[in-house]
């Protein structure tokens, strides 16, 4: 029996939060033509390389956010590694603040090539029927927490009747958060977020004020939010790597424009060969990429990572070159159960062969597509 446990908003922030649950379900058929989420300035950082080889494209033009979870990017063209893979050919970057954005601009033709979730992938994939993007490589797993007030949440078993924040109605972690209150046996209708549990799609800004006063009791977060709350006085209940196999699932995937791939495969080659050697570095070299991402981040957004924010974010998120293809579509059926994702043939979302290409020129083993490969 469904059991509505929803209290008053308890400021008019979280009402405004509130409200938004209960709009955004009407919402998501217009999402599906205009997306959501502002962009910021397109951000020129990575001119061609002097005297290098033009490639068939004079520009590639990247998207990413300004992430933890988006180290590959923001460490990449920091150090150069993309503009000396691409050479003569220009990098033009976009930097976003949702999926959703990203993925109306990889359609319009104004990003070719992305960094972006699982769950914006999918449903990308899934309303152009599969014409619009393939996923071409992984980036990073990990990273994401459920973090609490230890003095209103005891334990795993003390959620009913709490309020818990996600980034937004439908995204990965809020999809992350409805299969496991269901598994726990909590009812909450995933549209209004109402039920046992409340849950309340915040940005991602706005949660580490909201938890401060105490007008949500948690949050199922990314980093660097999780060790921001952790930071505040909260208390990791679950981190989500245990709740999968080998402690390993994707945040971070990497998306090119299926006509780009077709008329620019060396541009793309190129660009996944900028990433697998950029993840090499980072772990090589984990104190200098932190710096990166730091500088970056300051740059990218006004304001830099304190320390004790910062080296517990950048340590939870492990790079990847491997999409993990068998969690995004356990992902995509957790979506499916919670009732924010229909039915869908996932089968020729990844194009791995260029990315297996550059890792055999590596000497690295192959990575696979879990059968929903378009090879």
């Amino acid at each position: 029996m469904h059991t509505d446990r929803t209290a008053p908003p308890r400021s008019p922030r979280l009402r405004r939060a509130l409200s938004a649950a209960l709009v955004l379900p009407l919402l998501l058929g217009a999402l599906a033509a205009c997306g959501y989420g502002s962009k910021a300035p397109k951000d020129d950082a990575a001119p061609a390389a002097a005297g290098g080889r033009k490639l068939s494209a004079g520009t590639v033009r990247i998207g990413h956010f300004a992430n933890v979870t988006h180290a590959t990017p923001l460490v990449g063209l920091a150090e150069g590694l993309f503009a000396k893979e691409l050479g003569g050919t220009r990098i033009s970057t976009q930097v976003f603040n949702a999926g959703p954005s990203e993925i109306e601009a990889l359609n319009a033709g104004s990003v070719d090539i992305g960094w972006i979730g699982p769950s914006p992938a999918v449903n990308g994939y899934t309303r152009a029927g599969g014409k619009n993007l393939r996923i071409v490589s992984g980036s990073a797993s990990g990273g994401v927490s459920l973090v609490v007030a230890p003095e209103r949440v005891k334990g795993p078993h003390d959620l009913r009747g709490k309020r818990i924040a996600t980034p937004q109605l439908g995204n990965t972690q809020d999809v992350a958060l409805l299969n496991h209150l269901a598994e726990e046996g909590y009812e909450v209708d995933p549209a209004t977020g109402r039920g046992d549990v409340t849950v309340l799609r915040v940005d991602n800004k706005e949660t580490p004020t909201l938890f401060e006063r105490g007008d949500i009791d948690g949050a199922w977060v990314p980093e660097p939010t999780a060790s921001k709350l952790v930071a505040s006085g909260g208390k990791v209940l679950l981190d989500e790597k245990e709740l999968w196999e080998d402690g390993e699932f994707v945040i971070t995937n990497v998306v090119v424009s299926r006509k780009f791939l077709a008329e620019h495969p060396d541009v793309v080659e190129a660009v996944l060969r900028g990433s697998v050697r950029t993840n090499a570095w980072i772990a090589e070299n984990p104190e200098k990429a932190k710096e990166h991402v730091n500088a970056s981040l300051k740059r990218l957004t006004g304001k830099a990572l304190p320390a004790d924010v910062l080296g517990p974010a950048f340590a939870a998120v492990e790079t990847t070159d491997d999409p993990l293809a068998a969690t995004l579509r356990q992902q995509a059926d957790h979506a499916v159960r919670a009732g924010l994702l229909e039915k869908a043939d996932l089968t020729g979302i990844y194009d791995l062969r260029l990315l297996n290409k550059v890792l055999r020129a590596e000497g690295r083993p192959e990575v696979d597509s879990a059968g929903l490969g378009a090879e």
